[in-house]
C-alpha cells in the first residue's frame, strides 16, 4: 500500500511552512516510502544528537536548516556537544575545529532545541509518558525511553532525529507500531545470586552480553530484582546499546510493557530461550578489559552521564580522600547544577574529581595524553574507549575505580562475582 501524507503534512511538503521545513518534511517521507511505513506519525517530543562535530557536512546541514527559517514543531532536548561550554579550556580541539563545532551547536539551538547538552535528558526533565511516539536519537537515550519509560521510538541517527522535530512527524514502523514491541528471547537470570544483582556492575555487564547475544532482537529478563534502580536500567540499556542494536528490552514485572514474562511474549512461546550462568557474565566482565593491570593513567565515569545519585555514591566511596591520577566524571549540566545547590563541588574538587560537562572523554579530545590505559565502569566507555581515544580498558565496579584513581594503580575487588 503507497504512503499517504495528510493534507497537513503535504502542505509542508508543497513548502508552506518554508524552505527549511519542506527539506525536513521530503527527507522524512522519503524514508518512510522506504522503510515501507504507510502513514506519518505525530510526535511529542525529539532528542537530537546531530548536534555532536563530526565534520563540516553537519554543520553546513544544520547551518542551511537555519537559513531556511527552522523551527522544531515539538520539544527538542540536544545531546552532547564536542565542546564543555562551562569549561572550554577542557576541550583540545584545534581552532577552525573548535569554531565549526560551536558554529553547529549554536545552530540547533537557534532551532528552538533546547541546550541540554546531555546523553541522559530522561535524568533532565525530559521524560516521554508511556506509549507517547517519539523520535530520539542517542543509543542509551533510545534504549531508557522504550524499555524504561514506556516510550516508543526507534533508533533515530544525526540528520533524521532534526528533520522529525521540524516536521513533528515520524515514520510509523518499527518500535512506533505496538506489534513490534513484544520480545522474542526469553533470559532467566534466576541462577545468578541476589548478591550479584544488588551491585552496580553486573547491569553494565549485563548489558554487553545481551547486546552481543541479543543483536537487535527483543528479548525479556526474568528473575531481576523489583527495585532495580534507575541508574542500574540506564547502565543496562547502555552497555546494551553498545555491543549491540539494542533499542528496547524488558524486565519482567519491572519495565512498563512488561508486568509478567507473558505479557511481554504476547502469551506466545519464545522464538528462544536463554539461561543466564555466572561463566558466561564472568567471560563478558573480562571480554571488557582490553588492558592488563600494570598500567593506570586515568579513571574515566559518567557515559551515560553521571547522576546526582551517582555522584553521591562517589562521594561515599572517596570518603574524604584524594585522587593520586586523575578521575573524570561526565555529567549534566542539570546536574552541575544541583551539586552546586548542595555544596558538593567543593567536595569534589577537594578529591581531585575533574568534572566535564555538555559532552564526555570519548566523543572530543578531552584526555591529556592520546594513548594509554583508561580504567572505567561504563559498559560504553569501555567498548568505545580503545578505538576513539586510543585508551586500551581496565573496567570495574564504581568502587574499584574510586580505589584505583586513590591508589594510582589498579585495584579490583571481584569478591562479589565467587
Amino acid at each position: 500500500m503507497e504512503m499517504q501524507l495528510t493534507p497537513e503534512e503535504q502542505a509542508i511538503l508543497n513548502g508552506a511552512s518554508g524552505d527549511a521545513a519542506e527539506m525536513a518534511m521530503r527527507i522524512v517521507s522519503d524514508m518512510a516510502r522506504i522503510q515501507g511505513a504507510e502513514k506519518l506519525i505525530p510526535i511529542q517530543s525529539a532528542h537530537i544528537d546531530g548536534c555532536l562535530y563530526h565534520g563540516e557536512s553537519g554543520v553546513h546541514f544544520a547551518e542551511r536548516l537555519v537559513a531556511g527559517k527552522a523551527r522544531v514543531m515539538v520539544p527538542s532536548s540536544l545531546n552532547v556537544g564536542a565542546l564543555d561550554l562551562q569549561h572550554p579550556d577542557k576541550i583540545q580541539l584545534a581552532s577552525r575545529e573548535r569554531d565549526l563545532a560551536r558554529r553547529l551547536m549554536n545552530a540547533y539551538v537557534e532551532m528552538g532545541c533546547i541546550p541540554t547538552w546531555t546523553c541522559a535528558p530522561y535524568q533532565a526533565g525530559y521524560r516521554p509518558k508511556k506509549g507517547e511516539d517519539i523520535a530520539w536519537a542517542e543509543s542509551n537515550a533510545i534504549v531508557f525511553a522504550n524499555s524504561v519509560l514506556g516510550a516508543r521510538t526507534n533508533r533515530y541517527g544525526d540528520f533524521m532525529d532534526i528533520c522529525c522535530a521540524l516536521t513533528g512527524r515520524a515514520p510509523y514502523v518499527g518500535l512506533h507500531r505496538p506489534e513490534n514491541r513484544f520480545a522474542r528471547i526469553l533470559i532467566d537470570t534466576n541462577q545468578i545470586s541476589a548478591g550479584l544483582k544488588q551491585q552496580d556492575i553486573f547491569y553494565a555487564v549485563l548489558g554487553s552480553w545481551l547486546g552481543r547475544i541479543a543483536g537487535d532482537e527483543i528479548a525479556v529478563l526474568s528473575g531481576l530484582p523489583p527495585d532495580v534502580s534507575e541508574d542500574q536500567l540506564k547502565s543496562m540499556g547502555a552497555s546494551a546499546a553498545s555491543s549491540g542494536g539494542v533499542a528496547l528490552f524488558h524486565v519482567a514485572g519491572v519495565t512498563p510493557e512488561a508486568p509478567s514474562v507473558e505479557a511481554a511474549l504476547n502469551s506466545l512461546p519464545p522464538a528462544q530461550e536463554i539461561v543466564l550462568t555466572l561463566d558466561s557474565l564472568i567471560a563478558e566482565r573480562d571480554r571488557m578489559s582490553t588492558a592488563g593491570i600494570e598500567q593506570l593513567d586515568v579513571v574515566a565515569v559518567g557515559s551515560p552521564h553521571f547522576s546526582l545519585n551517582e555522584f553521591a555514591d562517589l562521594l561515599r566511596l572517596l570518603d574524604g580522600r584524594k585522587c593520586a591520577i586523575p578521575l573524570i566524571a561526565c555529567t549534566g549540566r542539570h546536574v552541575i547544577s544541583q551539586l552546586e545547590a548542595m555544596d558538593w563541588l567543593a567536595l569534589l574538587a577537594a578529591g581531585g574529581v575533574e568534572l566535564v560537562a555538555d559532552t564526555c572523554v570519548v566523543v572530543t579530545p578531552i584526555l591529556s595524553r592520546s594513548s594509554g590505559v583508561l580504567m572505567t565502569n561504563s559498559g560504553k566507555f569501555a567498548h568505545y574507549s580503545p578505538s576513539l581515544t586510543g585508551h586500551e580498558v581496565v573496567f570495574g565496579s564504581l568502587a574499584d575505580c574510586v580505589e584505583s584513581a586513590v591508589a594510582g594503580a589498579v585495584v579490583r575487588d571481584q569478591a562479589e562475582w565467587a
